[in-house]
C-alpha cells in the first residue's frame, strides 16, 4: 500500500479499544488496562455493548455512539465481526486500526469470503490502515501508547523494532527491559494482510525520533516493495534485520543448476546486502550490533592491526578474523622501525602486535599512535588482559585521549571481571565499542566492515542498458519465438547458445546431427577432438542420463559411442525422447576454470544471478553465490569475490591469471539478458571456461516460463532508466535531459551554489547553502520504482576537465499504489526566465502519464509567483489552503503543447 494514514497509528491522539472487557485475563481488559497506565494523553473509549461502564470510563455500545473518531481503533472482538466493524470505523472517519484478533483466514459460512479478506474490502473505500491480524499490537513510548496485550510497557529510545513474531515481539520486550534498552516504536506486524514491513520501513525512514531500524523478517511477500522501502531507509539510518530460516530448503526440480543452487535464503542474503542492510543471526546480535554501529567511527577500508599484552589473545582473535573472511593489515617498514623503538626486542615483530605483559602505560599510548598513523592500516584493536603492574583503567584513560586524536577507528576487548569493569566504563563513555572477549570484538570489528561493503553496494545504479554490451536483441527473440510457437519452454542446447552469442557470449562452435552417421561428418567438419552430447528435451542434465562424451578422435570413436550413447539413455532414461546428438569442438586447458554463470527466477525477488565452481560436481561443490541484477561491472566483481574459486582466478604458481575483465563482461551480458528477455525463468551456462585469453561457453541450457497467464518476472531493483536520456535544444543550445544518477551529486552541490537564497526557499520551503551529503544522496540516489527526476545537463569544462553542470531539475515522487505523484521543480537563478521549467515539466509530464500515474501534485507558497504561473499554463487545478498552494492536474486525455510563445516563469 503506501505510507498515506500510518501517522494516524504511530502519533495517535485518541484511541478507541473495540472489545473492551471487564473480565481479567481478557485481551480486551489487558489492552484497555496497557493504554491506562502507560501515560497516554489522548481520550481512551472502551466499546463494547456489553457494559455501561469499563475500567472507571464510559463504554460505548458501538462505534457510531463515539462522540468523536479515533485516530486509532484496537480491535480485540471475533473474526467474524471485525469487517464490519472496519466498515463502520471507515464511515465514521477512522483511518487506523490494529486488528488483534487471530484465525481471520477462515472463510465465512455464507458468503465463502475470509474474515481477512472482508476487512481489507471494508477498509478499501476509506484508505483505512490495518496492522495484523493475529498480532500483538504496538508501543510508541514517546507519547505514552501501549495499543497491545504485552505484559510490560516498552523504555523510550530511539530505536524502533518490528517483528513479524508475536512470541518473539513479548520476549524481546522482556529482554530490553532487563538490559535498559528502549524504542521508539515497537511493532508487531502478524499477519500484514495490509500493514507489512516495507510499508513499517517507509514510515520510519523518515521518522526523527528514530535513530535505528531493527526487523526480525520471516518472509516478504512483495520483493520490489520490500527492496524499494528497505534502500530507502537504509540510505537514512542503520537498518539491521534477522531473517528466519537459514537452513537450506529441499531441492527444487528444476531445469538448471542455478535453479536448484540459489536457495530461498541465499536469495534473501543477497536482496539484504543489496539493498544496504545488515543481517545477523540472532535478536540479540542486533541490539550488539546497533551499538556497535553507533560507536564506530566510518571505517575507509578494511586492514585491521591488533595489539595485545598476551599473545594467547592475539591468537584468539586473529582465527576469529581469518575465519570470518577479515584480514590482518601488513606493518610498513617505517612502522616497524617505530614499534622497534617504543618496544622491547622480545615483542612479536609482526601483526599482531604483542607488546608483552609488562607494557605501562607509554608503551600502550606509543604503539597505538604509531599503528594510528601506518599507511594501509584501516582499524585498530586493542586487546588487553589485567596484570599487577599497572592498572586497566589507567591504560583506559590514555588511550581514550589518543582516539580523540586519531580519525582511524579503534575498538577494545577488556578481558576480566572486576578488574577491567572501569576501563571498559571509560571506553563506553568516550564512544569507543568494547567488548568482553577477543570473539566477540571481532564480530563486532566485522560487523561494521559487512555493513561498510552493504552501504557501498546500495549506492550502485546500473543501467538498464550498460555501454559496455551491445546485443542483437532481435536474434535472441527469434530464437526465442521459436520455441514458443513449437510449444516448447526449454531450448535445445544450439538455440541457448544462440541466445548467448547474440548478447556477445563466446560460445564453442556446435553442430547438431540427427544420427550417429551426421555426427561423424559434423566431427569432421569441426576438426578433432570432439565432444558428443544427446540431444533431448526431456533431459536436462545430460551427463547424469550418459549423455556426454568428451575428447572424441575419430569417425570410429564418434560412431560407437553415438550407439553405446543411445542405448545407455533409453535405459536410464526411457520416456525421455532422443532428437539426435550435438558435436561440440574440445576446448581444453590445463590453466583455466570451469565456471558456473546462471539466472533463475525467486518467487519474491524475481531474476536472480549466479556465479561460482563449475562442473560435473557443482551441487556437491556448492562454491556460488548469489546476486540481484542489474549488475554493473563493479557489482558483478563483488559477486565474483564472495566465491572461493575467486581466489584461484588471479593466478597462482605456474597457472596465471584469467582474463577477468572477459569473466566480468559474462556476468554483465547474462544480467542484460535477464533484464530484457522476462520470459526467461532459468539460464545455465556450465562449464563457461575461463583462461589467460578470455571465457568460452560449452553447454548451455535456458527454460522459458510457460504460456500460462501469470506475473511476469519482475526485477526487484529497476535500473537506471538510459531509454529516458534525450538530447534538447534550448536557446540554440545543446542540453542533455536525464534522470538523475547517484554519480550527480558533486554537480548538485554546484547547482546549489547557484541558486539565490529565496530560489532555495520558494523550491525547499527551508535555508541551506551547503547541503549534507545526506541530503544530496537523498536527491540524486533515487529509487527508479518510484520516484523520477529529470535534470537539464550542460557540457562545460572545470579546472581543465570536461564536466556536467546541471541547470535545472524537475522530480516526481508516486505512491506506492501510483496514484498520485508529488512533484517540485527548481532552476538556477542565473538561467530563469528562458523556458528551462517549461521543457521539464513538460519532460515530467509524459513521463508520468506513460508510467499511468493517475494525478500529479504539487504545494507551493502563496507568494511563489513564478510558480503558479507555470501551473497555470499547464493547467493545473490551483486552491488556496492554509499550508499553501495546492497544484493538482489529472493526467488522463491529452498531453498539453509546450507553451512556447510565453516566457518562462520558474
Amino acid at each position: 500500500m503506501t505510507v498515506r494514514n500510518l501517522k494516524h497509528m504511530f502519533r495517535a491522539t485518541s484511541v478507541a479499544v473495540i472489545g473492551a472487557s471487564t473480565r481479567p485475563q481478557r485481551v480486551g481488559s489487558t489492552v484497555l488496562a496497557d493504554l491506562m497506565t502507560a501515560g497516554f494523553k489522548g481520550n481512551i473509549y472502551p466499546v463494547n455493548p456489553k457494559y455501561a461502564a469499563v475500567a472507571g470510563l464510559h463504554c460505548y455500545a458501538a462505534v457510531e455512539e463515539l462522540p468523536a473518531c479515533p485516530d486509532l481503533a484496537v480491535i480485540c472482538t471475533p473474526p467474524a465481526t471485525i469487517p464490519a466493524i472496519i466498515a463502520e470505523l471507515g464511515r465514521r472517519g477512522c483511518r487506523a486500526a490494529v486488528v488483534l484478533s487471530a484465525g481471520m483466514s477462515r472463510p465465512d459460512a455464507e458468503t465463502g469470503i475470509t474474515h481477512q479478506q472482508a476487512m481489507l474490502e471494508a477498509a478499501r473505500p476509506w484508505l483505512l490502515r490495518i496492522l495484523g491480524p493475529n498480532c500483538v499490537g504496538l508501543i510508541v513510548p514517546k507519547i505514552g501508547l501501549n495499543a497491545s496485550f504485552a505484559h510490560a510497557m516498552a523504555l523510550p529510545g530511539k530505536l524502533a523494532f518490528a517483528t513479524q513474531s508475536g512470541a518473539l515481539a513479548t520476549a524481546v520486550l522482556d529482554w530490553s527491559l532487563s538490559r535498559g534498552i528502549g524504542f521508539s516504536h515497537f511493532i508487531s506486524l502478524g499477519d500484514s494482510a495490509d500493514v507489512d514491513v516495507a510499508d513499517v520501513l517507509d514510515y520510519l525512514a523518515s521518522e526523527a525520533d528514530t535513530h535505528a531500524v531493527l526487523l526480525y523478517v520471516e518472509g516478504v511477500r512483495d520483493g520490489r516493495k520490500f527492496m524499494s522501502a528497505a534502500r530507502a531507509a537504509a540510505r537514512n539510518k542503520p537498518v539491521l534485520i534477522v531473517k528466519a530460516g537459514r537452513t537450506p530448503e529441499s531441492a527444487k526440480a528444476a531445469a538448471s543448476h542455478t535453479g536448484a543452487l540459489a536457495g530461498a535464503d541465499d536469495v534473501y542474503d543477497a536482496a539484504i546486502r543489496r539493498a544496504g542492510l545488515l543481517r545477523v543471526d540472532t535478536t540479540e546480535d542486533l541490539f550488539d550490533a546497533v551499538e556497535t554501529l553507533a560507536r564506530a567511527r566510518p571505517l575507509y577500508g578494511e586492514q585491521l592491526a591488533i595489539v595485545t599484552n598476551g599473545g594467547g589473545a592475539g591468537v584468539m582473535a586473529t582465527d576469529a578474523l581469518l575465519r570470518g573472511g577479515g584480514a590482518l593489515a601488513g606493518l610498513p617498514a617505517g612502522t616497524m622501525a617505530r614499534l622497534d623503538a617504543a618496544l622491547p626486542s622480545t615483542w612479536s615483530h609482526g601483526n599482531p602486535v604483542d607488546i608483552v605483559g609488562d607494557a605501562p602505560v607509554a608503551r600502550y599510548v606509543d604503539v597505538v599512535r604509531a599503528l594510528a598513523e601506518a599507511p594501509g592500516i584501516d582499524a585498530l584493536l586493542l586487546l588487553h588482559a589485567p596484570t599487577a603492574i599497572v592498572r586497566s583503567a589507567e591504560i583506559a584513560e590514555a588511550i581514550v585521549e589518543v582516539a580523540r586524536s586519531q580519525p582511524v577507528p579503534l575498538f577494545t576487548s577488556w578481558l576480566g571481571g572486576d578488574a577491567v569493569s572501569a576501563a571498559r566504563r571509560l571506553c563506553r563513555d568516550a564512544g569507543i565499542p568494547t567488548y568482553d572477549t577477543p570473539e566477540q570484538a571481532i564480530k563486532g570489528f566485522l560487523q561494521v566492515t559487512t555493513y561498510r561493503r552493504n552501504q557501498a553496494l546500495l549506492m550502485q545504479t546500473p543501467p538498464s542498458v550498460s555501454p559496455d554490451i551491445a546485443p542483437d536483441n532481435r536474434a535472441a527473440r527469434r530464437i526465442i519465438d521459436t520455441a514458443r510457437q513449437e510449444g516448447r519452454t526449454l531450448l535445445h542446447a544450439h538455440e541457448a547458445k544462440g541466445v548467448l552469442a547474440a548478447y556477445g557470449i563466446p560460445v564453442v562452435e556446435t553442430r547438431t546431427a540427427p544420427d550417429a552417421e551426421s555426427a561423424i561428418l559434423a566431427a569432421r567438419d569441426l576438426g578433432f577432438p570432439v565432444a558428443l552430447k544427446i540431444v533431448s528435451p526431456d533431459i536436462s542434465h545430460k551427463s547424469d542420463a550418459g549423455g556426454v562424451a568428451l575428447d572424441l578422435r575419430s569417425d570410429e570413436q564418434v560412431l560407437a559411442v553415438a550407439l553405446a550413447m543411445v542405448k545407455t539413455v533409453r535405459e536410464r532414461a526411457p520416456l525421455a525422447r532422443i532428437e539426435g546428438f550435438s558435436v561440440q569442438r574440445m576446448v581444453t586447458s590445463r590453466t583455466a576454470f570451469e565456471l558456473i554463470l546462471g539466472a533463475a527466477n525467486d518467487s519474491v525477488f524475481g531474476p536472480v544471478m549466479l556465479f561460482g565452481h563449475g562442473g560435473t560436481a557443482v551441487e556437491r561443490i556448492r562454491d556460488c553465490a548469489v546476486a540481484l541484477p542489474p549488475l554493473n561491472p563493479l557489482l558483478a566483481a563483488e559477486l565474483v569475490s564472495r566465491t572461493r574459486i575467486s581466489h584461484l582466478l588471479s593466478g597462482y604458481r605456474n597457472v596465471p591469471p584469467v582474463d577477468i575483465d572477459a569473466v566480468i563482461g559474462a556476468i554483465q551480458a547474462v544480467s542484460q539478458l535477464v533484464c530484457d528477455v522476462e520470459d526467461i525463468i532459468e539460464l545455465d551456462i556450465n562449464p563457461l571456461v575461463a583462461a589467460h585469453d578470455g571465457v568460452i561457453a560449452l553447454d548451455a541450457r535456458i527454460a522459458l516460463r510457460g504460456s500460462e497467464v501469470g506475473p511476469r518476472c519482475r526485477l526487484a531493483i529497476l535500473p537506471y532508466p538510459a531509454t529516458q536520456e534525450r538530447p534538447a535544444l534550448w536557446q540554440g543550445e545543446a542540453l542533455t535531459l536525464r534522470p538523475v544518477r547517484p554519480d550527480d551529486e558533486p554537480a548538485y552541490r554546484v547547482f546549489f551554489q547557484a541558486l539565490a537564497p529565496s530560489d532555495v526557499h520558494s523550491r525547499y520551503l527551508c535555508m541551506f547553502r551547503q547541503p549534507e551529503h545526506s541530503q544530496l544522496a537523498r536527491m540524486t540516489q533515487i529509487d527508479y520504482a518510484r520516484e523520477m527526476c529529470f535534470v537539464a545537463v550542460r557540457q562545460g569544462m572545470q579546472d581543465g576537465d570536461k564536466s556536467e553542470f546541471i541547470l535545472g531539475e524537475c522530480r516526481a515522487v508516486a505512491d506506492p499504489d501510483n496514484q498520485r505523484a508529488e512533484f517540485a521543480i527548481s532552476v538556477r537563478s542565473d538561467v530563469k526566465g528562458k523556458g528551462l521549467g517549461t521543457l521539464l515539466l513538460h519532460t515530467l509530464l509524459d513521463y508520468c502519464r506513460a508510467q499511468g500515474t493517475a494525478e500529479l501534485y504539487g504545494v507551493t507558497e502563496a507568494t511563489n509567483a513564478p510558480m503558479l504561473a507555470l501551473a497555470r499554463r499547464f493547467d493545473f487545478e490551483l486552491t488556496a489552503t492554509p499550508d499553501g498552494i495546492h497544484m493538482r492536474r489529472a493526467l488522463a486525455g491529452v498531453a498539453p503543447a509546450i507553451p512556447t510563445a510565453l516566457p518562462e516563469v520558474t
